[in-house]
């Protein structure tokens, strides 16, 4: 007699296949090109319900079509997918209105910058200065702002860079107890000071020592700017080493100094050299230091060191003052002088870094 076991009983029953489990492969999706569906709707219907109502603004038309299309990707996502692909679509679709919203204000000012600037812009604008020259003619140039800019903030930077990198090295290979934790707190503060503030302690001191206006104190102004700019970017850049590579260079006896100079900083370099070229942008258009300090001159001052100078940030505030028309086309060339002149430091700073890098 044969012993059947219960594996051995075959169950003749019909069977049906399992339900498809939620978000699984076999369960129903969304094609990839749904989030653009999704955003021509969004603007179709906001442009079309702004129409109705009678609003003009284009504000408006983005604030209804970035909320329809938030709408109406959560909705459809939850009827054709699920509620857990639907939150996560949600997610992404805020990421991409938050993105949307940074850009589009940016990219407008790029263009408005651009297409007024370059009606003025010429050879003739970047090589002429001021001298003589009313706010209602259409003649006239920058080039006594841009000897100023030029002057002020490489002077400020001679001596906001070499100050910055020394402290940071200081606080991350050296710092410890009161005094860093001290230097840590006013570099802090310095971060968040008004640059109308700075230049009111350039002027106290001025005006306690008598000293004349002159591109050198708007200099001092921007220092106090960028310092903390470049300690900070600075500090994070050296944290950054692996502490592996000071440990094989001191295991070599190595003396520290010689560690931080061959291979702390080499390795940094590029990070340095960005936080750097971030501090001058953050310090070319401050434009009330210059007004509090330097006075602007219609002439061109080549000495930073004598007299009052003009720089980019306060010929555009100059300009713009006058009213004319001619001065507003001034006044735009010169903001795309001043842009174009920012973006030509950052590639700059960018093909020094790569230079500099250490080859692996």
């Amino acid at each position: 007699m044969s012993h059947a076991t219960t594996t051995d009983i075959q169950d003749d029953r019909p069977r049906t296949a399992p339900p498809p489990r939620e978000g699984g492969l076999s369960s129903r999706s969304l094609p990839r090109w749904a989030p653009l569906g999704f955003a021509a709707l969004s603007i179709a219907l906001a442009v079309g319900i702004s129409t109705a109502a009678g609003w003009h603004s284009r504000v408006q038309w983005g604030l209804i079509a970035a909320l329809l299309f938030l709408a109406l990707s959560y909705v459809t996502t939850t009827v054709v997918e699920n509620q857990r692909q639907a939150r996560d679509r949600l997610a992404t679709s805020v990421v991409w209105v938050c993105f949307l919203a940074a850009v589009v204000p940016l990219a407008s000012l790029l263009w408005t910058t651009v297409s007024r600037g370059s009606e003025r812009l010429d050879g003739y604008f970047l090589t002429h200065s001021m001298a003589g020259v009313l706010g209602s003619e259409a003649t006239g140039g920058v080039y006594h702002a841009l000897i100023g800019t030029l002057e002020q903030v490489g002077i400020a930077t001679v001596i906001s860079a070499p100050l910055g990198l020394l402290t940071a090295v200081y606080l991350v290979e050296y710092g410890k107890g009161t005094l860093a934790k001290a230097v840590t707190f006013f570099v802090d503060v310095m971060t968040g000071i008004p640059s109308i503030v700075a230049g009111l302690f350039i002027l106290s001191i001025m005006l306690m020592a008598t000293i004349e206006p002159s591109g050198l104190m708007g200099a001092l102004a921007l220092t106090i700017l960028m310092v903390p700019v470049v300690v900070r970017s600075t500090e994070e850049m050296l944290k950054l080493v692996p502490n592996e590579l000071r440990e094989a260079a001191l295991a070599l006896g190595v003396p520290k100094w010689r560690t931080i100079l061959k291979v702390v900083l080499p390795t940094a370099i590029g990070g340095i050299t960005t936080g750097v070229m971030l501090a001058v942008a953050r310090v070319a258009g401050e434009t009330a230091p210059i007004i509090l300090l330097v006075f602007g001159s219609q002439l061109i001052n080549t000495n930073p060191f004598e007299g009052a100078q003009s720089s980019l940030p306060f010929y555009i505030y100059e300009q713009y003052k006058i009213g004319e028309a001619a001065s507003y086309d001034r006044a735009w060339a010169a903001a795309l002088v001043l842009i174009a002149f920012v973006m030509i430091l950052n590639l700059a700073a960018r093909g020094i870094a790569r230079w500099k890098a250490p080859k692996h």
